[in-house]
């Protein structure tokens, strides 16, 4: 995808997403309430043959919808890993120490906050993520400021962000696993490696693979929209010729639209909404609610700032071509900006509904942080010299 449509279609999606955020919290907070609240718990049924599965609306949505986020996910990252800013192991080195920097530092700061609280230790992972339509939100704020190698940067560590997540997701956030189910999982993994191997391009095939894939990942404990990623990346880039006419990138482009301006806000909206009247300064001071915000406007810029440093000044990789150390630092702040994979982890990670709320207000606090202190930044700088 060219670059330049890829950030005009994160910025729409993110201002979408933001308008779907801010109406769940009207609604959340108006009399509207109860008829919200009734909307995003309302039970669903989805049939399969003689099995159904009932669920709330605003989980089924991260259980079914967020399955064809992942999968953009990851054919985006295929993509991106053989033929665009991930394919130079020289290029991707800085980026990708700056995003472990990035997950692992605020993990830190959430764990040490939550430390007398171990009820609290599985939402370690809520501050680690970034989100990249929001964070490229704020850049376009200040774009005259910002040379396109400082987004180019800012969206390398976002999609490793993603992959870390969804790593993390798999390794941390299994439930209790299945064996017969995941034997299946197992034959689907498989069956879609042949299909990868002898470069089978109908997308249908895939396709019938994933659903089969992702409804034993459900029933063996494991998250479904893992079964989005391995999909994504199963898909060939080139045909039985090698020849660049897999229909990868044309679905790619078609399964955009729909999950950057219909699933992403779906999902937006049915989370984002938090009743304010609840909330109390005690609840404020909470440590869980407290580590999530400072993980993400705290943990964020130390890691990836801090990773950025010690590689750069090790004399390893320069500095992105056209940058400075302030607007290092200030990406460092926007990817503090975390919103879809957070709130995602939060739902994972927590059963109880306080806490998921707790953590949901401290996921939208940090990031509003993050976006008003790293826009202070970089709009305070010189507007950068074209080279």
């Amino acid at each position: 995808m060219n670059i330049a449509r890829f950030f005009k279609s994160e910025i729409s999606s993110g201002i979408i997403m933001i308008s779907a955020a801010l109406l769940a919290i009207i609604l959340a907070n108006f009399p509207t309430a109860q008829w919200y609240f009734y909307f995003v718990n309302m039970p669903i049924e989805i049939s399969f043959g003689e099995q159904s599965i009932i669920e709330p609306l605003r989980q089924l949505v991260k259980d079914v919808l967020m399955i064809f986020f992942f999968l953009l996910v990851g054919m985006e990252l295929k993509c991106e890993m053989l033929e665009g800013s991930l394919s130079n192991k020289k290029q991707i080195l800085l980026p990708l120490l700056a995003a472990i920097g990035g997950m692992i530092v605020p993990a830190i700061v959430f764990l040490l906050i939550n430390y007398d609280t171990p009820q609290h230790w599985n939402g370690w992972a809520i501050p680690s993520a970034t989100d990249i339509a929001f964070a490229i939100c704020i850049l376009l704020l200040v774009k005259k400021r910002v040379p396109s190698t400082l987004k180019i940067f800012l969206l390398a560590i976002a999609i490793f962000d993603d992959l870390g997540a969804i790593l993390i997701i798999a390794l941390f956030y299994a439930g209790k696993l299945s064996i017969l189910p995941l034997s299946i999982v197992i034959s689907a993994i498989a069956a879609l490696y042949i299909l990868n191997r002898i470069r089978i391009i109908s997308i249908y095939a895939y396709i019938a693979t994933g659903a089969v894939l992702c409804l034993a990942l459900y029933q063996s404990g494991i998250h479904t929209t893992i079964g989005g990623v391995i999909v994504g990346m199963a898909i060939p880039l080139y045909d039985q010729k090698n020849k660049p006419h897999s229909p990868l990138k044309n679905f790619i482009h078609f399964l955009h639209p729909w999950v950057n301006f219909l699933i992403l806000p779906v999902f937006a909206f049915t989370t984002a909404g938090i009743n304010f009247g609840n909330i109390n300064l005690g609840m404020i001071m909470e440590p869980l609610l407290l580590g999530t915000a400072l993980g993400l406007f705290i943990g964020k810029q130390i890691g990836i700032f801090g990773a950025s440093w010690l590689i750069i000044k090790s004399g390893f990789v320069n500095l992105p071509k056209g940058t400075n150390w302030r607007q290092i630092y200030g990406v460092s702040i926007i990817a503090g900006v975390g919103f879809t994979m957070s709130l995602f982890i939060n739902m994972l990670a927590f059963s109880d509904s306080l806490m998921q709320e707790q953590a949901k207000i401290g996921v939208i606090s940090g990031s509003l942080i993050s976006a008003i202190f790293g826009w202070i930044i970089l709009s305070s700088a010189p507007n950068y010299k074209k080279f």
